[in-house]
């Protein structure tokens, strides 16, 4: 499995980490993967109660892991409740 991408979320109330899936081949299919998660996230942990994926904000996180073990945060930057939401839609 080490020359496949996977991904791993945060529980950022718990300060824990979870595995989410693997097996992926390319980052294309690990990022539609965290898209298809993300958009998870946003209906168990509302953006509008949980502050989302801003930096005060509760709700989980994503990261993609690549083939060396390096990762890197799903969606990169902080974005608005409004950017979330064009993103997964």
């Amino acid at each position: 499995m080490a020359d496949k991408w996977r991904l791993v979320g945060e529980d950022t109330f718990s300060d824990e980490y979870y595995p989410v899936k693997d097996g992926f081949d390319s980052e294309q299919e690990a990022l539609e993967a965290a898209q298809s998660l993300l958009k998870e996230l946003e209906s168990s942990q509302p953006t509008e109660e949980s502050g989302g994926q801003s930096g005060y904000g509760i709700q989980d996180r994503i990261y993609i892991i690549r083939p060396d073990g390096s990762r890197y945060r799903f969606p990169a930057n902080e974005l608005s409740p409004q950017e979330i939401k064009d993103l997964i839609d």
